[in-house]
């Protein structure tokens, strides 16, 4: 089998970022993979007000919480160790996003050995019509019908004004996720899992962040799959994906087996 142990490697933590509504028994099942591979594991997910809304207002809201999760290595002393993310959908960069720009600014943070990321059904760009597509499946399983459409009226016009009609003066004052992860210069390689079908996150999006940061002589590995919507990958998919995740943190560590370079 591919899916080797790391006994030879010094096991890395892993840091999961969960998509916005999702529960924590959903995230469990990526952290098993990883805890599988001998991994230490912290799963988190930001609260969804938070990313749609403080941050679609120029509100950093979300740095706080990336301080916090950092300092967390410190609390469980385990800072040392090789650190590897696994990021999920839009609300999970947003959060990243201020990780790492931590990493690259604040002293306490900048020791941190960071050996790789990988990026599922994301990042998105913009996308008005898929934000409200991920806000009415986040709404949906808490909230009565009219309120859910009085919120998704509300957002749907903050958005159109803010992040289209104002943006040029906007991204003065907040730079969007999407443009900041373009020109993030963090050297570690990168993983992007996304799928033709995600209606959430369009394809062609995730496509040209893989560009831009090839671009830049990253290394950048991906994973295409043709019929799984959004953050359903590992669900519909769970062979492939389970080793396209181990194989690449394997070669991000340099160890067994080797690099990976998926043809799926």
């Amino acid at each position: 089998s591919l899916l080797l142990p790391l006994d030879t490697c010094k096991s890395p933590v892993v840091i999961l970022l969960g998509w916005a509504g999702g529960k924590d028994p959903h995230l469990a099942k990526y952290s098993d993979i990883y805890r599988n591979q001998g991994c230490t594991v912290i799963r988190y997910t930001s609260p969804w007000t938070a990313a749609f809304f403080s941050e679609s207002f120029g509100r950093k809201t979300l740095r706080l919480y990336a301080k916090k999760l950092l300092e967390l290595l410190f609390d469980y002393e385990i800072e040392k160790s090789p650190i590897f993310f696994h990021v999920l959908s839009n609300n999970g960069v947003m959060l990243y996003r201020y990780i790492v720009e931590l990493l690259h600014c604040h002293r306490q943070f900048c020791t941190l050995k960071v050996v790789g990321t990988v990026f599922d059904s994301s990042p998105g760009n913009r996308n008005v019509l898929g934000s409200i597509r991920a806000l009415n499946k986040v709404l949906t399983s808490s909230t009565n019908v009219l309120f859910r459409i009085i919120i998704l009226l509300l957002f749907t016009v903050m958005v159109v004004v803010y992040r289209i009609l104002l943006y040029p003066l906007t991204s003065l004052l907040h730079e969007s996720h999407y443009d900041a992860m373009k020109k993030d210069s963090s050297s570690w390689p990168q993983l992007y899992l996304y799928s033709k079908a995600d209606k959430i996150i369009s394809a062609r999006d995730v496509e040209e962040m893989v560009q831009a940061r090839r671009n830049h002589g990253h290394r950048v590995e991906v994973v295409v799959f043709c019929n799984s919507e959004h953050v359903s990958h590992l669900r519909e998919y769970p062979g492939k994906y389970t080793e396209a995740c181990t194989c690449f943190l394997m070669s991000c560590l340099h160890c067994p087996p080797g690099p990976f370079h998926p043809k799926y």
